[in-house]
């Protein structure tokens, strides 16, 4: 990849914070450094909208509002308040996270990289905005919105890989400011710098949720919550027209520890 003119990189710099300046989106997970709130937020948002992820923040804070709490908060009740958001799976290797944490941390996150990075469920885009977000490290991450930014705004091609995107968005970090660096950038791409707009296509593009896997994956936790117990069976004559192979489902949320099997009984 051809290197930018650093006069470039200053006016892109200059742009997203002006237009910052006036649209910045007021997010909870804004107003806080708690490293694990950050972590929960960043969880929440894999794959979910903003919008949805707002009210089940703001009520699961509640509830578990540090990771102690969440370290010793029960199932059933970590389930509930995530349903809705998908890939229940998450929310249960946060709370083995919590208790790693609480266990060998003395309750406070590590705060080297790759102490962060040897915590269950923390990927390489995970363990950068952690740090962006709770630390204002001098790190790069890239979503979908900041690659969108830096094909658009530098014509480089879509296919480039994430290797030399990752160095591009390191070269355009003004140091000292990682922080309200990439929240401008995500709110600029979120907002005005759009696929819509671009026709930048993302990386991988969100399937259709209704008759998905993940949704036949929370509807049978969304029904084990209300009623405690159910079976497969049962499950085949609630969704006789499911698309696909509830066994399956099942196998894999027993199999993640989301439900347990017993006698034929599934429960949480």
């Amino acid at each position: 990849m051809k290197r930018i003119a650093p006069h470039k990189i200053q006016e892109l710099q200059r742009k997203v914070f002006d237009w910052y300046a006036l649209h910045k989106r007021d997010l909870p997970w804004r107003r806080t450094k708690d490293p694990y709130l950050i972590l929960l937020s960043e969880v929440m948002l894999q794959q979910t909208q903003v919008s949805r992820v707002v009210p089940k923040y703001l009520a699961f804070i509640k509830k578990f509002p540090t990771v102690g709490a969440l370290a010793r908060g029960r199932k059933a009740t970590i389930l509930r308040l995530w349903s809705g958001l998908g890939y229940n799976s998450r929310a249960l290797r946060l709370r083995e996270l919590a208790k790693i944490v609480v266990r060998d941390h003395a309750g406070r996150f590590p705060t080297s990289e790759e102490a962060l990075g040897a915590l269950p469920g923390i990927g390489p885009y995970t363990l950068r905005a952690v740090q962006i977000f709770a630390w204002n490290r001098n790190v790069a991450a890239i979503d979908t919105n900041i690659r969108r930014i830096l094909i658009r705004e530098f014509k480089v091609a879509s296919s480039a890989s994430e290797r030399d995107l990752q160095a591009l968005a390191l070269s355009c970090l003004p140091r000292g400011k990682s922080r309200v660096w990439h929240n401008a950038l995500m709110d600029y791409g979120a907002l005005l710098i759009t696929s819509r707009v671009t026709r930048i296509r993302p990386l991988t593009r969100r399937s259709r949720f209704k008759d998905s896997r993940r949704y036949y994956r929370g509807q049978i936790v969304k029904s084990l919550l209300a009623q405690k117990t159910t079976s497969l069976d049962a499950l085949r004559a609630a969704y006789p027209a499911a698309s696909h192979d509830l066994a399956t489902i099942v196998a894999a949320l027993v199999r993640e520890g989301v439900l347990r099997e017993q006698n034929g009984l599934l429960q949480i």
